[in-house]
């Protein structure tokens, strides 16, 4: 089973909590036990797990994100002017593969699934495959 999700970014940089989409995705289905894939369809944005409690947290990853991969389209080839963009989600990752047991996902006390929009703000799209086991 599986379902892809739309979703519109509001800035260039942002993490936006799918957390709650994909559990009540999963609750739909009455999946219980299996392995979770989410996806971004995009070579600019990109899934990572990350803490959910503290949003300083998001704030601190996109800085420090921006200061590895600043933005400088004067120096890049890449004719639409996003490398920074491309870099980040090579470096944070197109996908997360998550453990679904007793119909809950496995993430701990602090932990969340983010969409990141690294060149924005967009309509996006997120994939979620269930493989159940």
């Amino acid at each position: 089973m599986e379902k892809t999700f739309n979703l519109k970014t509001t800035h260039h940089d942002q993490m936006l909590d799918i957390t709650s989409e994909v559990a009540s995705y999963l609750r739909e289905q009455n999946v219980q036990d299996g392995i979770v894939i989410v996806s971004s369809l995009h070579t600019t944005a990109g899934i990572t797990v990350n803490e959910n409690a503290d949003p300083d947290v998001k704030t601190d990853f996109l800085r420090r994100l921006r200061e590895v991969y600043p933005w400088e389209h004067s120096k890049d080839l890449h004719m639409e002017g996003n490398t920074a963009a491309h870099m980040k989600v090579s470096t944070v990752g197109h996908n997360q593969t998550l453990v679904l047991t007793n119909g809950r996902l496995v993430l701990g006390t602090w932990q969340g699934i983010y969409f990141c929009e690294f060149d924005g703000p967009r309509n996006r799209k997120f994939h979620v495959k269930v493989l159940v086991g």
